[in-house]
């Protein structure tokens, strides 16, 4: 049988027959009918993701800048479900709990404050960050778009900056919309640095809180500190003073055992604090441990470092014979320097003045050392080599007694690396206590199931720790009085400012150990 190819007449979506030898342009999705958005000085900016702290001080310093800025509420499991409603089948967890936020906070607009989806799409603007990998990340946006087309809510706008490249942003950024200057991530650094310091000191302090909340109480007086500071235009640094006077006043009982419990993966499920891994963090604690959260920076970080291995390997394909300075590589490398150094100094800064005096900022390049055998430093999609580092990192320097790696179920990257390369890991580092797990939005028992018996091990682990730690120092205690420890040494270990360094894993057993 023969077709004719004169018999096939081949047109586009509007009948024209001639659209084969139209010259290509990109194709746009762009809405059905035209609409008329607000100007720049009206448009209000929603975005969130980060952990709760850090959603209000980038809230703050936004605001401060003169950009009408809603940090989005903290996903649920209704965001979920609003997600799964929406967006097409077989994404990820973070896909769903971050669409579905957006959708459920504009369905909240319309229905309970009375805004029409007209008013909604022309006033609102969401942001988010964008990326490339083998991970479904590089896809939110489109998910963004199907998600609030279904719901009614199509035309709404979203901009996008590449999470890994900071300051380096492309020529395709919609200036019309938000100007992603070096201003505009200066300040949104400084809110994430100051977010994560502030974090870190919130889980060392928690779990030994003698009158349960207090910690969080003072931390939402912290919060409300350094908002101020950046709506008013105040100095940070004392900002922070302002919040060590006031965690100063926190009664803590850190002489009791617990497991440290390093909590890493995937970007978002490691981060989110709720319903999104489970409220993993909280879990911990309540079971007796405390956690190492991974401070943003450490993304940052390695973000800064993918940048500058690009750039080594850039000149290296040089012509070797080539007398011509690339100047633009000369910018790239200063660049690179001043954002390093940036970050180190303002993070350096921030967490003297509050008091967190034992944290070290992560060498990238000592950790690519430690993961380049196991894991291609060439591979950078989601957290690239990190996941393995850590692990060998907590071993080789006894950082923690359980290490959980928590990813989206079927996140390609972070599954791989932890499901793949870290069985070869722990079988070369036996000593290991680790456990790579998975969040599907259901099916918490199980996992709750899973990071128990894990949990179980560091218990014992760390209670062991601690009464070799008491041996060593000819101490004795009965219930939380201890034979051999002076009122003043009491005190002294009971404050959070004194933080020593050892080798020991668990906070009771290096405070005893430094003695």
């Amino acid at each position: 049988m023969s077709i004719s190819c004169n018999s096939i007449k081949m047109t586009d979506k509007n009948g024209d027959l001639n659209f084969i030898n139209k010259e290509a342009a990109q194709w746009r999705d762009i809405p059905s009918k035209p609409i008329e958005y607000a100007p720049k000085e009206e448009t209000i900016f929603l975005s969130g993701g980060l952990t709760l702290l850090q959603d209000k001080l980038v809230e703050a310093a936004l605001n401060s800048m003169d950009i009408h800025f809603i940090a989005l509420p903290n996903p649920t499991f209704e965001s979920y479900q609003t997600g799964k409603a929406f967006g097409n089948r077989g994404q990820c967890n973070p896909t769903y709990f971050t669409v579905g936020n957006l959708v459920k906070y504009l369905q909240n607009l319309r229905d309970e404050s009375g805004l029409s989806e007209e008013e909604i799409v022309q006033k609102y603007v969401y942001i988010t960050a964008g990326g490339c990998g083998p991970c479904r990340f590089g896809m939110y946006i489109t998910e963004y778009k199907k998600a609030l087309r279904d719901a009614g809510f199509e035309g709404f706008r979203l901009t996008s900056f590449e999470h890994d490249k900071g300051i380096f942003q492309g020529d395709d950024i919609d200036e019309e919309i938000l100007n992603f200057t070096p201003k505009f991530f200066i300040t949104l650094i400084k809110a994430v640095i100051i977010g994560d310091i502030i974090n870190l000191l919130t889980y060392k302090m928690r779990p030994y809180e003698a009158e349960k909340g207090a910690v969080d109480k003072a931390i939402e007086s912290c919060k409300e500190i350094v908002s101020s500071a950046f709506l008013e235009h105040k100095s940070l640094i004392k900002a922070m003073w302002e919040c060590r006077k006031v965690l100063e006043k926190i009664k803590l009982n850190r002489l009791q055992p617990k497991a440290k419990v390093m909590v890493m993966g995937e970007f978002w499920a490691a981060m989110t604090e709720g319903d999104g891994n489970y409220n993993l963090h909280r879990f911990l604690e309540a079971e007796g441990a405390e956690c190492i959260p991974q401070p943003i920076v450490n993304r940052l970080l390695l973000s800064i470092w993918e940048a500058e291995q690009a750039l080594n390997k850039k000149e290296q394909l040089a012509i070797e014979d080539q007398k011509k300075i690339d100047f633009s590589s000369v910018k790239t490398r200063l660049l690179i320097k001043a954002g390093k150094a940036a970050v180190k100094t303002h993070f350096s800064l921030y967490a003297k003045a509050i008091g967190l005096h034992d944290y070290e900022i992560p060498d990238m390049k000592k950790l690519a050392v430690l993961a380049k055998e196991y894991y291609t430093l060439d591979c950078s999609g989601g957290e690239g080599h990190l996941e393995v580092a850590h692990l060998i990192e907590s071993v080789k320097h006894n950082l923690s007694h359980l290490v959980i790696s928590i990813k989206p179920f079927g996140c390609m990257p972070s599954s791989a690396v932890s499901d793949g390369v870290q069985s070869l890991v722990t079988s070369r580092y036996p000593e290991a206590n680790f456990l790579s797990i998975e969040t599907s939005g259901e099916g918490a028992t199980n996992f709750y199931s899973r990071v128990q018996m894990a949990l179980f091990k560091a218990k014992q682990s760390a209670k062991e720790e601690f009464e070799r730690a008491l041996g060593s120092n000819n101490l004795l205690q009965s219930n939380d009085s201890f034979t051999g420890l002076t009122p003043y040494q009491i005190e002294k270990l009971n404050n959070y400012l004194y933080q020593p360094k050892n080798e020991k894993a668990g906070t009771a057993a290096q405070l005893i150990s430094s003695l």
